[in-house]
């Protein structure tokens, strides 16, 4: 596995460790969602909430798509899905 192949995977778990994180991408497995319904439902204030969104978007599990005034988020299955893929090649094998 390449270097950068690393580094991109060590950042994306990096950015599971926070709570606030975890709980936005928990809210947008379950739909598309923008960021006042996130500040509703995570009951944390919209800095807050935009701030982990910039760093969910920088490390590409967020795709985030203009409607109108608003940004409605969502999560990147196939980002996802690498990092899920990266943990089971971490697995011992039988």
């Amino acid at each position: 596995m390449a270097r950068s192949d690393l580094t991109d995977m060590a950042f994306g778990y990096s950015l599971l460790s926070d709570q606030t994180r975890l709980g936005i991408l928990q809210l947008l497995t379950a739909g598309p969602r923008n960021v006042t319904t996130l500040c509703k439902r995570l009951g944390l204030k919209q800095p807050t909430i935009s701030h982990h969104l910039g760093l969910l978007r920088m490390g590409r599990l967020v795709i985030g798509a203009r409607a109108g005034k608003s940004v409605i988020y969502t999560v990147d299955v196939a980002a996802m899905k690498a990092l899920a893929a990266g943990i089971a090649k971490l697995t011992p094998r039988k």
